[in-house]
């Protein structure tokens, strides 16, 4: 037994990362969001763990999709040597990763690769298909931005396939050491707290707040911070928010950086039980109003299965929101790329399954009016 655990622990320990030190750790502490020992959110996380496990015993049966394969795009990097007609163009390739092209400028954000979402290739929340573009198939990235640490954004096989790529790593404040211990330069990554700005060349990108969490091991949590980003270019504005809540400073973001041709906002893996850290299909579309998006691209839906909800119940429920609200919601297909500007014609393709209603389920986060 105890052979087992010492050979599980040393399979994990490469994915799990490094521990900032030095000069970096100096710098995470001098973070207005560093408190006693961690990053923390201005309005703390409200968890109703009784209720979160007992809420299992409800979960939808069509978490993941059964029976038939989800469409997808595949492609090559010969997709991309005609640059976007409008200047702006965004691949969704599942969950929270997006080949972003804005302004002549590419950038890839939270990329997952990897079959699990997990640091042992044999357990843990498994992909539902491969990836639309092959690795080894993407045209050249000029950045990497990563939100946080989590398994299904941070993805140890991708970052070490990737270690030897000319582009740039951003980062919020800590996940550099992770990137670090993995054999990416420290040359080629930049670290950013809130508001701090960072240039892609023609590209402003600045790291925005968020509200979430982080962590690899199960004793490091909230030791790296965790954001969203803004991407402003001369001509196009685009939001990512990594993973999060509603909180009020999304107003902030908006005011101060919008507005936004498209944003690119979580809808998926969410909870009543949990309702800040997963913000949920409906405060996705109040988001990109405060934020002050034009075009909302859903994303971190469609890939894993993290939570209880039906697999294809966050894009059931933010359409339904985006239309009551007379918002603009696009859903490209995995792989699929769209220009916001000049999108698509509507196709639901995904399956007519049932699903509960935003009414039926809320997702309401606290601390937020």
């Amino acid at each position: 037994m105890v052979i087992a655990v010492v050979g599980i622990l040393a399979s994990a320990w490469p994915a799990m990362g490094g521990k900032a030190e030095g000069a970096r750790r100096t710098r995470m502490e001098r973070s207005p969001q560093w408190k006693e020992g961690h990053f923390e959110n201005p309005q703390p996380l409200v968890n109703d763990f009784w209720r979160s496990i007992t809420g299992m015993s409800d979960a939808s049966p069509y978490v993941s999709p059964v029976g038939q394969p989800v469409p997808t795009m595949p492609g090559g990097r010969e997709r991309f040597e005609t640059p976007p007609a409008t200047g702006l163009r965004v691949t969704w390739l599942g969950h929270s990763s997006v080949l972003l092209e804005i302004d002549g400028h590419r950038i890839l954000t939270d990329p997952v690769w990897g079959d699990r979402a997990s640091p042992l290739s044999w357990v843990g929340p498994k992909r539902w298909y491969a990836p639309p573009i092959p690795l080894a198939e993407l045209p050249e990235i000029d950045a990497v931005a990563i939100s946080h640490d989590h398994y299904d954004h941070l993805d140890y096989p991708t970052l070490k396939a990737m270690k030897d790529w000319k582009t740039t790593f951003i980062v919020p404040l800590g996940v550099g050491a992770h990137l670090e211990s993995w054999g990416i330069p420290e040359a080629r990554i930049v670290e950013l707290d809130w508001w701090q700005q960072t240039k892609v060349g023609s590209i402003e990108v600045t790291c925005t707040p968020a509200r979430h969490a982080s962590g690899r091991t199960g004793i490091d949590k909230d030791a790296t911070l965790w954001a969203g980003y803004a991407f402003a270019g001369p001509k196009h504005r685009v939001y990512f928010s990594g993973d999060t809540g509603l909180f009020p400073a999304m107003k902030d973001i908006g005011e101060k950086l919008g507005p936004f041709d498209v944003t690119m906002i979580e809808v998926g893996q969410y909870n009543s039980a949990w309702p800040d850290w997963h913000i949920g299909p409906e405060q996705a579309v109040r988001a990109h109003e405060m934020v002050r998006g034009r075009v909302l691209v859903p994303v971190h839906w469609g890939l894993f299965t993290l939570a209880a909800h039906g697999w294809t119940e966050p894009i059931e429920r933010v359409l339904a929101a985006a239309g009551q609200s007379g918002q603009t919601a696009i859903v490209p297909k995995p792989g699929q790329s769209i220009e916001p500007g000049a999108p698509p014609a509507a196709e639901r393709w995904w399956p007519d399954l049932a699903w509960k209603t935003g009414a039926q389920d809320p997702i309401v986060s606290t601390q937020v009016n």
